[in-house]
């Protein structure tokens, strides 16, 4: 029936003559009424007042378009460059390189706040003072100099604090006993006794171990992070590895220094 509407359409189209100045709109109202009694038995198919068409799409299902505006939801992961990977690793290096050095410099320190038997500025950096109700190093309020092979002196920029200065000496386990003039602060170093040399002896392998165990924390520190990069995806299980080897060179390197270290000050310390 949809053939013959058309096609009779079309003829009574074909049939009306155009020209330049025909006017389209009363052409279609007049095969308005053609329309409407062509359709007149077809039920609910268009309304006789209107010339338009509704035309149906099907229906999205609720699942999908649910699915869409989750896909549409789902955030951008950016992958990390080559460059930006390479700067995680050289940052983690560099932290680890800076670490080991401050942990040599500390157990240095420490080694040198131990008397042997010839003075030793180095051995009053561990002294604090108590000065005007802060704490502060010695080194920082007052001038020490090694007028002897045996002896400290101890010159305060303020004189004010000779007192606190004194005190500090005394409480320390330095065991010497500081001598005040009212304008600065003289110490004896005292002979070593082999009974004390071999207690002292001992007190720096102490700090010898602390100095490794450190070392060793450092390392794993630096292992997490490695391994942080690999979930990440960001390093191979290969590249992980490797670098974790190159890490317990470092750190046998570092250890090696600390040996070095300790056996300097215990020769020191046994040396009569």
């Amino acid at each position: 029936m949809g053939d013959c509407i058309e096609a009779r359409i079309i003829h009574n189209l074909m049939a009306t003559s155009f020209s330049p100045t025909t006017c389209v709109r009363p052409i279609f109202q007049n095969h308005r009424k053609t329309l409407h009694e062509s359709f007149c038995g077809v039920k609910g198919s268009f309304a006789s007042s209107s010339s338009y068409a509704t035309l149906r799409l099907p229906r999205v299902s609720t699942l999908s378009r649910r699915a869409l505006l989750s896909n549409r939801r789902t955030p951008l992961v950016r992958a990390a460059t080559i460059e930006e990977i390479e700067a995680e690793k050289a940052a983690i290096e560099k932290d680890v390189k800076n670490r080991m050095e401050r942990t040599i410099e500390n157990v240095r320190s420490s080694f040198n706040s131990i008397r042997t038997g010839r003075a030793n500025p180095a051995m009053l950096d561990k002294i604090e003072v108590e000065y005007y109700g802060s704490p502060v190093s010695l080194k920082s309020i007052a001038q020490i100099s090694t007028p002897d092979s045996s002896s400290l002196l101890i010159q305060p920029y303020d004189k004010s604090s000779l007192k606190a200065i004194e005190k500090a000496i005394v409480s320390s386990a330095l065991g010497m006993t500081p001598n005040n003039d009212g304008e600065s602060i003289r110490l004896s170093l005292p002979q070593l006794t082999s009974e004390r040399r071999k207690e002292l002896s001992k007190i720096v392998a102490k700090q010898a171990e602390e100095g490794k165990v450190a070392l060793r924390n450092i390392r794993r520190d630096a292992l997490k992070a490695y391994d942080k990069l690999e979930k990440e995806k960001k390093l191979s299980e290969d590249n992980v590895k490797d670098l974790s080897s190159d890490l317990q060179k470092l750190t046998d390197e570092y250890m090696k220094k600390v040996d070095a270290i300790f056996k300097q000050k215990e020769k020191e310390l046994l040396t009569v």
